[in-house]
């Protein structure tokens, strides 16, 4: 009501008080984004991969996007991770360690024509992927 003289405390705790009703405040402050995020706010997680699957593209793209289900191994969550290359699925087999990092689309969510998949593959038993697929390094043999 009052917007006078002597109105700055009311003002101030009426601007804190309606911070609340503003939904990107109230999920930060309450720290509801890190709970329902798998990586739990990191960059990177590493998981074991449990099984391939093959994801099919959104329209109007027809593919079979291959990607791995794997369970964190920080927090036990099962998330699904897309093999960026040619061939790259050929390089993880279930059982292995496999590094993944988010895959960028917007507001955390799935990119592109990948549909509920987040986040990509970086590495394989701590080989990078990439290296793999380009034929410059071997997976190892545990």
């Amino acid at each position: 009501m009052g917007k006078g003289r002597y109105a700055a405390r009311k003002l101030k705790r009426d601007r804190k008080k309606f911070r609340w009703s503003d939904a990107h405040y109230a999920r930060r402050a309450r720290g509801l984004n890190v709970k329902a995020d798998p990586l739990g706010g990191s960059p990177q997680a590493r998981g074991i991969a449990l099984e391939k699957i093959g994801v099919e593209a959104k329209q109007p793209n027809s593919a079979i996007r291959k990607c791995v289900r794997l369970q964190l191994i920080k927090n036990g969550r099962q998330v699904s991770a897309f093999c960026p290359g040619d061939g790259a699925i050929n390089f993880i087999d279930e059982h292995d360690e496999v590094l993944i990092e988010r895959i960028g689309g917007r507001m955390g969510g799935a990119m592109g024509d990948i549909p509920g998949v987040r986040f990509e593959v970086v590495a394989v038993n701590n080989v990078p992927l990439i290296e793999m697929v380009r034929g410059r390094r071997e997976k190892p043999v545990r």
